[in-house]
C-alpha cells in the first residue's frame, strides 16, 4: 500500500515565487480549521511561516482570492516553515489576478 501524497503535478521548486503576507484558514480532515500565514506563493504551491501541526504528505484545503478553494499537500517541513504543493496548477491569468489582489504593492511583485 502506498503512503503519502499522490500528486497530480510534479514538484516545481524552481517556479517563480511571489512574496506575500496573506493569512488564510485551512481545512484539515482531522484538525479542523488551521491558521496559516502564507509568505510566498507560486502557481504550484506556497510556503507558510509558523509550525504546521501535521506531517509531510498531509492535505489541507485553503481558499484564495480569484482561485477559490484549492487543495495542497505538505511537501517539506522545518521548525518554523512548511512548503505546500497545490494538487493542481493554477492558470497563469488567474494566478496573476490573485497576486494583484493579495500583493497590492507592485514593487514586491515579480517582474512579468
Amino acid at each position: 500500500m502506498m503512503s503519502g501524497a499522490q500528486l497530480a503535478v510534479t514538484e516545481m521548486r524552481r517556479a517563480t515565487r511571489h512574496p506575500v503576507a496573506h493569512k488564510v484558514i485551512g481545512e484539515h480532515r482531522t484538525l479542523g480549521d488551521v491558521h496559516f500565514n502564507i509568505v510566498n506563493i507560486s502557481a504550484h504551491g506556497f510556503m507558510v511561516e509558523g509550525q504546521p501541526s501535521f506531517a509531510r504528505g498531509e492535505r489541507v484545503t485553503i481558499r484564495l482570492p480569484v482561485i477559490g478553494r484549492i487543495e495542497a499537500h505538505l511537501i517539506w517541513l522545518t521548525e518554523d516553515r512548511g512548503g505546500f504543493q497545490f494538487e493542481r496548477i493554477i492558470r497563469l491569468d488567474d494566478f496573476m489576478k490573485m497576486i494583484d489582489t493579495i500583493q497590492p504593492n507592485p514593487r514586491l511583485r515579480a517582474s512579468r
